[in-house]
């Protein structure tokens, strides 16, 4: 099956249900905050909330480097395995929780746990697909993470129809008996580059250090340019993630078990459609001009800049559903090009190193906001939280456009 000219897309479907269940696992505790109150009273404090979601994204921040060292070095197979049946049983052990220390343990075991699986499959499927369909693949997984979300989002409404102990439960025993799967159909691949190195001197490569790749890639200015990029969109990346749904309840004086869905259906479809365009765009666009995928990923960051705003002074569905819509559709295509372009400036042998640094920043920049809308959130202004951050996005912007110069399509050592 792995000779067979269609499993590179066969990688991607497989993957693709990983990385929905990835952010499924992660994303359904934002919007079942209301039924788990009762039990766990502490949870009412929205600084408290904001705890227990950033220790998660700390973690997974801290964890995102070791774990892409880890996958250039290990088979990724095996990893996004390990990785997928461990987060799954937490999460079904979060179902079990009968306190508030035990769901935020929970919820820095699942950081680690899931940490391990971006750079390795973001890797992975960049060694399956070469120039022509790599923006195209990696945006289709993406959209996995999107589906996710809003599977997620309605942990609220399932929770209010069973109980939270029981979805925990279910979504968990998902994942698990998914891991199995994987054992079977899902094969680890290197590209060439890779694989003839090590034919060529194995025993050399087994003296490297371990630290090689990050001293090749702070070293790398181009390196420094992509982090900041990255970095700055995570702010509200992760925000519209967790705080999105309470903004929606907030601002349209709606229940949770319908701004929930609303909101996270609204930026997973939205995203869903960005993804798409913004891979297919990149991926003719670079045969044309090397920039390509840039400008496309540029596109996309302009168009979450006036979303912002919108989302954060909307009162009216339409004006705050159609912003979302607006800046799920920009972040999707900027999501789909972060890997397309790191590949522009960093070797296949060091990619999942870079990503998973690209995720430290990014995911700890994640935890900050999210922490501080915590703060906003208690005293009524988060509208004006997710507004601030448009200027922010606008510089990134600047610097992304203004520096950031790719010379090939897929860059290869020396």
């Amino acid at each position: 099956m792995k000779e067979s000219k269609h499993y590179p897309w066969i990688v991607v479907g497989l993957l693709w249900i990983v990385a929905l269940l990835n952010y499924m696992d992660r994303q359904m505790l934002a919007t079942m905050r209301p039924s788990m109150e009762t039990d766990i009273p502490e949870l009412v404090s929205g600084e408290n909330f904001g705890r227990l979601m950033a220790i998660f994204l700390w973690i997974y921040a801290l964890m995102s480097p070791v774990s892409g060292i880890i996958a250039d070095k290990l088979n990724r197979k095996w990893l996004i395995v390990g990785s997928l049946f461990v987060w799954s049983a937490v999460t079904y052990a979060m179902g079990l929780a009968t306190t508030y220390n035990q769901v935020y343990w929970l919820r820095a075991l699942m950081g680690v746990s899931e940490a391990l699986y971006i750079p390795a499959g973001l890797s992975l499927i960049a060694d399956y697909h070469q120039q022509k369909t790599r923006s195209l693949a990696i945006g289709i997984h993406m959209t996995g993470l999107y589906m996710g979300s809003a599977i997620g989002g309605f942990g609220a409404t399932i929770a209010a129809s069973f109980s939270w102990h029981t979805t925990f439960h279910y979504f968990g025993l998902i994942g698990i008996v998914y891991s199995g799967v994987l054992v079977f159909l899902l094969k680890e691949k290197k590209s060439t580059e890779v694989e003839t190195n090590e034919n060529i001197s194995l025993t050399k490569k087994g003296k490297e250090s371990l630290f090689k790749g990050l001293g090749i890639l702070f070293t790398n200015m181009s390196f420094w340019i992509i982090l900041f990029y990255f970095a700055i969109p995570s702010l509200p990346g992760w925000a519209t993630k967790n705080w999105l749904p309470t903004l929606f309840s907030q601002n349209l004086s709606i229940p949770m078990e319908q701004a929930g869905p609303l909101a996270t259906i609204t930026i997973s479809f939205s995203s869903f459609l960005g993804v798409i365009f913004g891979g297919i765009l990149s991926d003719k666009w670079v045969q044309k001009n090397i920039k390509g995928r840039v400008y496309t990923s540029a596109i996309g960051l302009g168009l979450t800049i006036p979303a912002l705003l919108l989302i954060g002074f909307g009162h009216s569905l339409f004006n705050v559903v159609g912003a979302a819509l607006c800046f799920g559709i920009g972040y999707g295509m900027f999501d789909a090009n972060n890997m397309p372009i790191l590949c522009q400036f960093v070797s296949s042998k060091y990619r999942a190193t870079a990503y998973g640094i690209l995720n430290m920043i990014g995911v700890g920049c994640g935890a900050l906001v999210t922490s501080l809308l915590g703060k906003y959130s208690d005293s009524g202004t988060l509208g004006n939280g997710f507004a601030l951050m448009a200027s922010i996005v606008l510089v990134a912007l600047i610097v992304q456009i203004s520096f950031l110069r790719p010379k090939v399509n897929d860059f290869v050592d020396a």
